[in-house]
């Protein structure tokens, strides 16, 4: 590998030099001398050329052009070599012309550089020019002339090489292949030292924009056979400058800190680890000035100036100090604020009016741009287009006020001629074209405009940020709309994963396509799996039905709950499951721009079956459930039918920043079917972009449910538990799944094995916690959503900060399961129970529900030679049938069970409160969000959980 150099340091940072291209085969180099004048000629010059001594008979063999063998020192700039003038001469005519050494380059090729011809006489000079010129048409790697006496001259040339490969070394803080971009070295091109300097300001400038001024490249030349070579750019890139001081000097009315406040550019503090505005920039240095003159315009100095701005590399190019010099001026008020409009359909008194600024009030230039783009959203109400709002400043230096005058000039009402969309390759032109306010023909309206935005941007096909451009039409009064759309990927693949100790680990994966061939459609289908629950569901839904502004959809589902309790060694035993299989048809018409109106019937069966190893008899037993769980078993229909209607003004359906969302919903059991109820909700959530990427929103939900069936029993809710509303993760977080409300806790009792003495135990994992569901809830959540430096929006990140509070309520209280003595040991408290094996004290009667009466449980005793061991519900015989008639006269032995102590938790209105933060992550897997939050308030049996996170992609 040949080192190209260490001499020309083009700019800051770093340092090359180009000898290696300007070295020449000495073994090749025969350069005829003529006596001491040539030998005199050269060393004047200054430039090391080999030379042979011949007799003085010999005739010279050749003139050569040279380079120079040594590069410059460090920070030196290598000047082009200067071939060596060829010995005075008396001169002649060139008799014969020709090229020795072309391979790629046709010999007229050659000599068209030149300006030598046959039949031309010759000079030293015209030899000594012919050399440049060779020299600058960079192809050659050596060459010289020779017959300088006889007349016939020959040019020998040796070609510069072909590039073979272009090599990067070195490369971690940018990829290679963005290097590649910017080179135009390219392999089978053909060598030369220009483009190779060009291509190292190029690599240079690249770690420049990245902010690293310390960044070292040197080229180097591998040579290979037949004339070719590899170029290698080997790249030292260092550390990036950071902006170690800014210094500000002339400000007196606000501090140091202040000012830096309003920059984009951060000095390098530890605490900043995450910010790439600490590094230097100088489009930011230009953006900082503008962003310091606007604080002060606002403030109302006008006659604020940046005097000076500097930015100095500390010598070991890692640090940057930058200062500004400012004069700020006098602090200035408005003076008379008018408007003047040509349009006489304004008027110019009540327009002035209705300005935020007045006079007296501390001059705000940026109050001044809002009311000019106000004004001409005034006028594009109107239908006015291109309204040219100018405002004029009569500045007073004696009094410091500023008086404006907006003046509106003459403008013609505009109709829209075209609406053109371009850039959907998959969406359909009408998707886009139907979400319009305006259609061709309609008299210009810029609310309607930004409205039609909106609507766009809601449909979540198109990257953010999409705007609608006007241009003029084919004469002053018409406008051409063009909606510029740049679709992104519509279909969703969702995957959550979480832990609980119910439900031990769970995975949910969702696929959704909401763009469904281009239509605008929504295809979607969930499966989810624990060992809790296991469900299935389709969706499908037409926004426009047959073209008109209906929308229709489908949902099919299969939902299988199954709840688990504990026993004593932690062993998990299955107690019901619940088959809910159905489908629901939804339609939707809109009543104004904001206003909708949709309706929806929905039919399913619901399955809630007790695990076989459960059942007594093949009857449900409240001492092994609990007396809730029986008086929820059977299977029955639920035909309901419901309505919504909803408000919504938000900018974006997606990621909403400003705009209002409400709706409110009922929904009606009993047409026909086996269940009966109302179920009324209502939804609220209000966006503010607060500026600079804040976003502060506010969302509040709440529900009642109300059986309209007859009162089913004392202890027991005329709402079934399987209609009742539910709170927690993923809505409330802080809490697990149903981990706040209504809830039946029941907690087994072990018996000390020396003194007999029956104990709670306190492993969580054996405590059965059963949700019971409530009646009325309500949820509300305040969110802000913290924008972070370029680095972490490039990465997509957007944390967010927030507070929960609500509660489910609004439950009747079940009957107890157990009902047994419970003496306490006087000196401990703690419960007692009989350790002889009493079936008195130790446990609690089995139970079994027969016509809603509780009936006991009986084992017929050994004596019995007929029905020993079996079990009934007769105390003195037996019946097979539980609740039959008793034949027989043995004595039975009561059942019972292993003793716990059950509690009714959870059943207030009082709220919990929960604080958070999450962060948002477009990762490489695909979306990421993952909250932290810590539940402050919670109420007895609440079910907290500190992290959650879910992790999808798109397709």
């Amino acid at each position: 590998m040949t080192k190209l150099g260490q001499g020309d340091r083009a700019g800051v940072g770093y340092s090359f030099s180009w000898g290696g291209f300007f070295s020449v085969n000495n073994n090749r180099q025969k350069v005829a001398v003529i006596g001491t004048a040539l030998l005199a000629s050269t060393m004047l010059a200054g430039i090391p050329v080999s030379a042979q001594t011949a007799p003085a008979s010999t005739t010279p063999a050749a003139t050569q052009g040279s380079r120079p063998a040594r590069a410059p020192a460090v920070g030196q700039v290598a000047t082009p070599a200067t071939p060596a003038p060829v010995a005075p001469l008396a001169g002649g005519t060139i008799r014969t012309l020709r090229v020795e050494g072309s391979q790629r380059i046709e010999p007229e090729t050659v000599l068209s550089y030149t300006k030598l011809r046959v039949g031309i006489p010759y000079t030293t000079a015209t030899l000594d020019q012919a050399l440049v010129d060779l020299q600058a048409s960079e192809l050659f790697a050596d060459y010289s002339i020779s017959g300088v006496e006889s007349g016939d001259i020959v040019l020998r040339i040796r070609e510069n090489p072909i590039i073979n490969r272009v090599i990067l070394e070195g490369n971690k803080a940018i990829k290679s292949d963005k290097i590649q971009k910017e080179l135009k070295l390219a392999p089978r091109q053909i060598f030369t030292r220009t483009a190779v300097r060009a291509d190292v300001g190029r690599i240079v400038e690249l770690y420049r924009r990245q902010g690293r001024f310390a960044a070292v490249v040197e080229p180097k030349m591998v040579s290979l056979d037949q004339n070719r070579v590899d170029i290698v750019f080997e790249i030292t890139e260092g550390s990036k400058s950071k902006v170690r001081q800014i210094n500000i000097l002339g400000n007196e009315k606000f501090s140091d800190d202040a000012l830096r406040g309003q920059m984009a550019t951060k000095q390098s503090r530890w605490f900043r680890v995450l910010s790439s505005g600490t590094s230097y920039d100088q489009d930011r240095l230009n953006y900082d000035q503008q962003k310091l003159r606007q604080f002060y315009l606002t403030e109302g100095y006008a006659d604020f100036r940046v005097t000076s701005a500097v930015a100095e590399l500390t010598p070991d190019k890692r640090d940057f100090i930058i200062t500004y010099v400012v004069e700020e001026g006098p602090r200035y008020k408005f003076g008379d604020v008018t408007v003047d409009s040509e349009i006489r359909d304004f008027d110019n008194t009540r327009l002035a009016a209705s300005l935020p600024m007045k006079k007296g009030d501390w001059y705000n230039a940026k109050m001044v741009e809002d009311s000019v783009e106000n004004l001409s959203q005034t006028a594009g109400l109107f239908g006015y287009a291109f309204t040219n709002v100018d405002p004029e400043f009569q500045r007073d230096r004696e009094t410091l006020t500023m008086g404006i005058n907006f003046h509106i000039a003459q403008a013609q009402r505009t109709y829209v001629e075209r609406i053109d969309i371009n850039g959907n390759t998959q969406t359909q032109d009408k998707v886009v074209r139907r979400e319009m306010r305006l259609a061709e023909g309609d008299a210009f309206n810029d609310f309607q405009i930004k409205r039609s935005q909106d609507r766009i941007n809601s449909l979540g096909f198109f990257q953010d940020k999409f705007e609608i451009k006007r241009t003029p039409g084919t004469t002053p009064d018409r406008i051409l709309l063009e909606a510029p759309v740049e679709e992104k990927s519509t279909g969703e693949l969702q995957l959550s994963a979480g832990y609980s100790s119910l439900e031990r680990f769970i995975i949910q994966a969702n696929i959704t396509q909401r763009n469904f061939r281009g239509k605008g459609q929504e295809l979607r289908a969930g499966v989810n799996y624990s060992s809790y629950q296991k469900s299935v569901e389709l969706g499908f839904t037409e926004p426009y039905l047959l073209d008109k502004n209906v929308a229709i959809g489908v949902d099919l589902f299969r939902r299988d709950l199954n709840q688990f309790n504990f026993t004593t060694n932690g062993d998990r035993n299955q107690l019901y499951n619940q088959v809910s299989t159905g489908f629901q048809i939804r339609t939707g018409v809109p009543l104004t721009e904001y206003w909708s109106l949709s309706g929806r019937y929905g039919l399913s069966y619901d399955e809630v079956g007790l695990d076989e190893s459960l059942l007594v008899n093949g009857q449900c037993s409240t001492a092994t459930v609990g007396r809730y769980l029986c008086e929820a078993l059977g299977n029955r229909w639920t035909s309901s039918v419901g309505y919504s209607l909803i408000y919504n003004s938000l900018n974006s359906g997606l990621r909403p920043t400003a705009g209002t969302r409400f709706s409110f919903s009922q929904d009606f059991a009993g047409l026909g079917g086996d269940v009966k109820y109302i179920r009324t909700r209502a939804e609220v959530a209000k966006y503010y972009g607060l500026g600079s990427g804040f976003v502060l929103s506010f969302l509040g939900e709440g529900g009642y449910i109300k059986s309209l069936e007859k009162n089913r029993g004392p202890g027991i809710d005329e709402v079934r538990i399987i209609d009742r509303f539910y709170l927690g993760e993923p809505n409330f977080r802080g809490f697990d799944i149903r981990g706040v409300g209504p809830r039946v806790q029941r907690t087994p009792l072990v018996t000390d094995p020396v003194t007999g003495i029956q104990s709670l135990v306190t492993d969580r994992n054996q405590i059965v916690d059963d949700p019971l569901g409530g009646k009325a809830y309500y949820l509300g959540r305040a969110e802000l959503e913290i924008p972070l430096g370029a680095g972490a929006r490039e990465l997509g990140l957007r944390p967010s900060i927030y507070v929960q509070a609500g509660s489910l309520f609004s439950l009747k209280q079940p009957l107890k399961t157990t009902d047994f003595a419970q003496a306490k040991n006087p000196a401990t408290g703690a419960l007692l129970f009989n350790p002889d094996g009493s079936p008195t004290l130790l446990g609690t009667p089995i139970t079994t529900i027969v016509n809603n009466q509780t009936l006991a449980l009986y084992s017929v005793g050994a004596t019995d030679t007929v029905n020993a061991g079996l079990g009934t519900t007769c105390a003195v015989g037996y019946s097979a049938t539980p609740g039959g008639t008793c034949t027989g006269s043995s004595v039975n032995i009561a059942q019972v069970s292993q003793p716990f102590f059950e509690q009714f938790l959870g059943n207030s209105a009082r709220p919990r409160l929960t604080v958070g933060i999450g962060v948002n992550w477009n990762s490489p897997f695909g979306p990421l969000r993952i909250d932290l939050a810590k539940a402050l308030i919670k109420q007895k049996g609440d079910d907290n959980k500190l992290i959650t996170f879910n992790v999808g992609t798109q397709f």
